[in-house]
């Protein structure tokens, strides 16, 4: 983008300034003159003083909201953006590196756990349990560590920052296991296929000899 220098307004305003101060302005043609003469001056002062160039950050467009027709997943979706911001907001708060980074990856496991259920609906109980149990516990205690960061280092404070810094290796490895259980049923269905094409390989005497 280019900001436009004001050096041209104010020539243009000088211009003006000194005409009706000391040359008369009283005939259509005096101010004929003029406005000519602004013209110039504007576009004389607009080349020596071309501007430059600035850089503007344009926010990236929010994305569509993920809908699967289904109100109550939908709602559970929703709760589940929530919560994705909530973490983002705590991650980009703590100023502590390793825990930030912590919860960064509990940003991107919960996104990923919720958005499970647009292609495996049969997920979704297993989702909200997860939401209605484990989540909020995450949030309170992340909430209670950024607001405490800028206490005092006293002794309860440091004894409960220290706390919680041990419980969320804990929570980033139980949100792994809950994201990998909600592809046990997809494991098993895959499995079955699998099973399914080797029998009918080998009755089709088209099977190799790892079969």
């Amino acid at each position: 983008m280019i900001k436009r220098s004001a050096a041209p307004f104010y020539a243009v305003a000088t211009l003006w300034l000194v005409w009706c101060v000391v040359l008369p302005l009283y005939k259509l043609w005096h101010l004929a003159l003029l406005i000519a003469l602004s013209a110039g001056v504007f576009a004389l002062f607009s080349k020596l003083f071309p501007g430059k160039k600035v850089e503007v950050e344009v926010p990236e467009p929010e994305p569509e909201p993920v809908t699967t027709g289904d109100a109550e997943t939908d709602a559970l979706l929703r709760e589940g953006e929530q919560a994705v911001r909530e973490l983002k907001r705590l991650g980009a708060s703590i100023r502590e590196p390793s825990v930030r980074a912590r919860v960064e990856e509990l940003a991107g496991l919960t996104d990923k756990i919720f958005r499970d259920i647009v292609d495996d609906p049969k997920d979704v109980p297993q989702v909200r349990r997860f939401a209605g149990y484990y989540l909020p516990t995450t949030m309170k205690l992340l909430n209670a560590y950024d607001r405490m960061s800028g206490e005092a280092a006293g002794e309860n404070v440091s004894g409960t920052l220290r706390r919680i810094e041990d419980i969320l290796d804990t929570t980033v490895a139980a949100y792994r296991k809950q994201y990998d259980a909600l592809f046990a049923n997809e494991a098993l269905d895959i499995e079955t296929d699998i099973t399914v094409l080797e029998s009918m390989l080998k009755r089709e005497g088209l099977a190799g000899k790892d079969f």
